[in-house]
């Protein structure tokens, strides 16, 4: 089997699993599901719990040799090289609140650690939103690309939640950053990485953000024609925070974010 071919078998599969995990999330939306924290004081339901299992045993049967790694059963090694990142339900506190911006993701890394295939689904919106290194960005089967704005006094700017900012101490290059766009708004968790991978908005910002919450998300965009990065401009989905443009107010942003107050 050819690389691309490979990729291509392991994109069907991710795509696959996050639809399908999605349904089960779908079971539990909107019903008042009983919600524990965990140690971080963070949410969780079992409906996450459910979705990772079900990603797990799915992903181990079609390609038994790969590790695994999800937000809530943790690490399971392997020996292909490959490893599989998952988050079961990025956003539980939308989906707590019986908001659909929520999604299953699923991302793969290759032996450098580098993420060559990205899938997510938002079940409750019956989205899906998927991309292979080289192969192109999808979204429910037609392909996209990333806007053609070229400034942030033309932008749309996502964010998640405000007071990450203020805990983080990015609110006054956020808040720079909001002023100079046209628009803000706090579409959040993956729901506002992957508007700016469908052209639907330009930036989206993340000060904290995990490796399970950002591995799907780098092929998506850039796939796309996008960047993401980590809040420094780093391409990578190991440095805690995000940062997803539509590439051509990618300097622009950073300028922004950078500048001293």
């Amino acid at each position: 089997m050819s690389a691309n071919a490979d990729l291509q078998r392991r994109l069907d599969v991710a795509s696959r699993a996050a639809w399908e995990a999605g349904k089960i999330t779908l079971r539990y939306f909107q019903t008042g599901v009983a919600v524990e924290l965990k140690a971080d004081d963070s949410p969780v339901t079992i409906a996450d719990k459910e979705s990772e299992r079900f990603l797990s045993g799915l992903l181990h049967r079609e390609f038994p040799k790969d590790g695994f790694l999800g937000e809530e059963s943790g690490e399971t090694p392997g020996s292909s090289g490959y490893r599989w990142i998952v988050d079961p339900i990025d956003g539980t506190k939308s989906f707590v609140q019986g908001v659909p911006l929520y999604g299953v993701m699923v991302g793969l890394v290759d032996q450098a650690d580098d993420p060559v295939v990205g899938a997510v689904c938002l079940p409750a919106l019956g989205e899906l939103v998927s991309a292979a290194r080289g192969g192109g960005c999808y979204f429910n089967g037609r392909r996209v690309q990333v806007s053609k704005v070229k400034t942030i006094g033309e932008a749309c700017i996502a964010a998640t939640d405000l007071e990450l900012f203020e805990e983080t101490g990015t609110k006054a290059s956020f808040d720079r950053v909001q002023s100079a766009a046209r628009m803000t708004r706090t579409w959040g968790d993956c729901y506002g990485h992957l508007l700016v991978a469908t052209g639907r908005a330009e930036v989206m910002l993340d000060p904290i953000l995990a490796e399970w919450d950002s591995t799907a998300l780098l092929p998506i965009l850039e796939e796309a024609g996008g960047s993401f990065t980590d809040w420094k401009g780093n391409r990578t989905v190991f440095g805690k925070s995000g940062v997803s443009t539509n590439g051509h107010v990618r300097q622009e942003l950073f300028d922004l974010l950078n500048a001293k107050a």
